[in-house]
């Protein structure tokens, strides 16, 4: 490929997915010295970006990563371009963190990476990835089982991370490097196919070239398309989600079931919707199957847990308050799970209209002389005689007729005066310590539990 081809299509790459937007600011250039990366930081160059160079060397292959170094310096300083390096222990790295060589490096270059586009301050990181890697990367991730995303191959921007050749093959860069007069570094252990990607690399896709030999174009195209549908996917999905809803607050989801009718694969289009919670696809499947057949049951991700249950689909997060029991001192606190606002020393007479039975409440002012006065969880056994009526009723039965599910009664707290029930929180006001018309004065108690 002429040189001016290659750099036509490198700035196209740039331009058509902004992948650097300005062109006078630093950027981070990762170059091991193979062919890849010298050829990206050749073109970047040439195009006029500012470029400071980022090699690591990971002393793994002896005298060999001092080779790649010393030839990243002095190419540096023939191109009179700033040049960073980094050292890496990546066996100890290994040995700590309990992960593969091949992860360990992954994370130390590109912590390093981030690191140094902070320091130096850089727009981005320039990675040397091409259309053949995220080809071999669309074999990496069937071999492995993947979902819709993996089969999109190597996107051009991931964060501070771009990628300026992904439109240009191995051949082209071999061919611009040729035009240039410029040499490289080759890993000897790229010719290795003990690593399943030098596998699909060197045993796997020449044997499909021979037979389709317009195969990585074809594959490129499939890949590129199947990323638009997947952004159109997303779109669909977020459109669906706004409209259904019933109410959202952060981390919290509801919907109508009945929003799911009519959708041949209700599991899967479930679970685009719950994923973000930490749902995997086979309980969102196991959910709708279960409730079609009139069982509804409880799933778990690790913060929270949905259910499928009275026409709706509840997806809350899983209470994560240790504390089941706090003193209470009838003055406004900002220590207790659930924020209750005190009002006292009233000028006026009281009338039933200031407070509702159960968010807001009033009590003989005379509770205030009580010694023992917590704020706790309702617990299995739980009794109160509810404000109007004569007899003692069950919490349990209570939260049932209230038609609450097994976590939010998880969340349900009571004031206890001495040993009796006066205010299920939010939900039911007891008879204990009602205002009469002999009371001389009263206090009101209000709580926000959605604060």
């Amino acid at each position: 490929m002429k040189q001016n081809d290659f750099l036509t299509k490198v700035s196209n790459m740039i331009f058509k997915n902004e992948l650097i937007k300005r062109p006078y600011q630093r950027v981070l250039l990762a170059v091991s010295g193979g062919a890849d990366s010298v050829a990206m930081l050749l073109a970047l160059h040439e195009l006029g970006y500012n470029c400071i160079v980022a090699h690591c060397n990971f002393h793994l292959r002896g005298e060999e990563s001092n080779r790649d170094e010393a030839f990243v310096r002095r190419l540096c300083i023939k191109l009179r371009v700033p040049v960073n390096v980094k050292h890496f222990n990546v066996e100890a790295y290994m040995k700590k963190h309990k992960v593969s060589m091949e992860m360990a490096c992954r994370e130390l270059r590109y912590t390093w990476f981030e690191r140094l586009r902070k320091q130096r301050y850089c727009q981005c990181i320039a990675v040397a990835h091409h259309r053949d890697d995220s080809i071999e990367t669309f074999f990496l991730n069937i071999f492995r089982g993947t979902g819709l995303a993996g089969v999109t191959g190597i996107k051009p921007r991931n964060g501070f991370v771009v990628r300026p050749l992904l439109d240009a093959t191995r051949f082209d860069v071999l061919q611009y490097l040729k035009e240039c007069n410029q040499d490289y570094v080759t890993d000897s252990t790229n010719l290795e196919n003990e690593v399943l990607r030098n596998r699909i690399r060197n045993a796997i896709l020449p044997v499909i070239d021979d037979m389709f030999p317009n195969a990585r174009k074809q594959l490129q195209l499939t890949m590129s398309q199947t990323g638009e549908y997947l952004q159109l996917q997303k779109d669909l999905i977020a459109l669906f989600k706004d409209k259904n809803r019933h109410w959202s607050v952060k981390n919290t989801l509801e919907m109508p079931y009945e929003s799911l009718k009519g959708i041949h694969n209700k599991g899967l289009l479930l679970y685009e919707m719950a994923r973000e919670y930490g749902f995997n696809r086979t309980q969102c499947e196991q959910a709708t199957e279960g409730y079609s057949r009139k069982f509804s049951g409880y799933y778990y991700s690790k913060t929270h847990y949905m259910r499928i249950w009275n026409e709706r689909i509840v997806i809350k997060p899983i209470s994560q308050t240790p504390v089941s029991l706090y003193p209470f001192k009838f003055k406004n606190v900002t220590d207790l799970p659930v924020k209750i606002q005190v009002q006292k020393d009233n000028n006026r007479p009281f009338s039933p209209s200031m407070v509702n039975g159960t968010t807001r409440v009033a009590f003989d002012a005379s509770i205030m002389k009580s010694e023992n006065v917590v704020l706790r969880r309702w617990k299995n056994g739980d009794k109160m005689i509810p404000f109007g009526m004569f007899g003692h009723k069950l919490l349990s039965d209570l939260l049932t007729d209230r038609k609450l599910d097994k976590e939010e009664k998880k969340n349900v707290w009571v004031l206890e005066v001495d040993g009796v029930i006066v205010w299920v929180v939010g939900i039911r006001a007891g008879s204990a310590y009602r205002v009469k018309k002999t009371s001389q004065s009263y206090i009101i108690l209000t709580c926000n539990q959605g604060e």
